[in-house]
């Protein structure tokens, strides 16, 4: 019999991992997988979970936020033998599960992480020693995430992520930044810089299929974002970026496996919606495929 670890951060989405946990352990039995059960009990515990018991399953599907995920994907990628990845969603955005097209109940998104399809998904290393796999940003909006409190979080869901960015937009700050990417460099004052492999970050930024991104291609997709001069200005970025206008005045996207970020002080950084810390230079580097993770059969 194969076997699974599911691996449960209790403190995601109001504790909804026991919403149907029945069922979803009845979805893995009937696809042939010996279920162990391992919780979280603080930041940091996905990764040595991941990276230590990892190995010695067949698929390891992670319960929890986007955070979570990501941190699980994070402790796999420092070991060899890696298992499947299944993701049950129960953040505040999930922005990885809108990316790859898993539904927020749990019942069916266990059926999709018991017999769905393995795709490969690239996965972005972050200076020398973190990983992401869909955002590392600066600048408008990236803070809301990580300093948003949990029980608001849980109690107003994306609501939350939107009051808190707007309270933020009077007083917008700019950075000037050299992004030194495959073939090319740009230097500016920039509101937002965004290294992303996705093609929803925040919940705000929504990438259409026209855009061509793809999760497994090797690149980034770089969004960076100049400082507007007066309100008229910011109205306009919004509109380009709900139109998905990246070659506009304001909005630029680039594409590239490595890029270099050079500022004149220390930022502070998102990675996958958590702290990244504070940074002056930034080095990420796309690792591709380097996991795979169950999407639904379609066929």
């Amino acid at each position: 019999m194969k076997k699974l670890l599911l691996l449960i951060n209790p403190h995601a989405g109001k504790g909804g991992y026991k919403n149907g946990l029945g069922e979803v352990l009845m979805n893995f039995h009937q696809a042939g997988f010996a279920v162990t059960v391992a919780f979280t009990d603080k930041r940091g515990d996905a990764p040595a979970i991941a990276a230590a018991q990892g190995p010695d399953y067949d698929r390891i599907v992670c319960v929890g936020g986007d955070g979570t995920l990501s941190e699980t994907i994070a402790g796999l990628v420092s070991v060899e033998k890696r298992p499947e990845v299944g993701y049950l969603p129960m953040g505040t955005t999930n922005d990885c599960a809108a990316t790859l097209g898993i539904p927020h109940d749990p019942v069916q998104a266990s059926r999709i992480a018991a017999g769905g399809r393995p795709i490969p998904l690239d996965v972005g290393r972050f200076n020398d020693d973190k990983h992401f796999i869909y955002v590392a940003a600066f600048g408008a909006f990236t803070e809301v995430s990580y300093e948003t409190p949990q029980d608001q979080k849980n109690a107003l869901g994306k609501l939350a992520y939107f009051l808190d960015g707007v309270s933020r937009l009077p007083n917008l700050t700019h950075r000037w930044a050299r992004v030194e990417y495959d073939g090319g460099v740009v230097e500016d004052d920039f509101i937002f810089c965004g290294v992303t492999n996705s093609r929803s970050v925040a919940g705000l930024i929504h990438l259409k299929e026209n855009v061509g991104v793809s999760l497994s291609d090797g690149l980034f997709e770089i969004i960076l974002v100049r400082n507007p001069e007066n309100v008229l200005q910011v109205g306009a970025i919004v509109t380009d970026i709900l139109a998905n206008k990246f070659e506009s005045e304001y909005v630029t996207m680039l594409r590239s496996k490595t890029v270099r970020f050079t500022l004149r002080e220390p930022v502070n950084w998102t990675l996958d919606g958590e702290n990244g810390g504070s940074h002056k230079e930034v080095y990420c580097e796309n690792l591709p495929q380097a996991v795979r993770i169950l999407v639904e059969d379609k066929k």
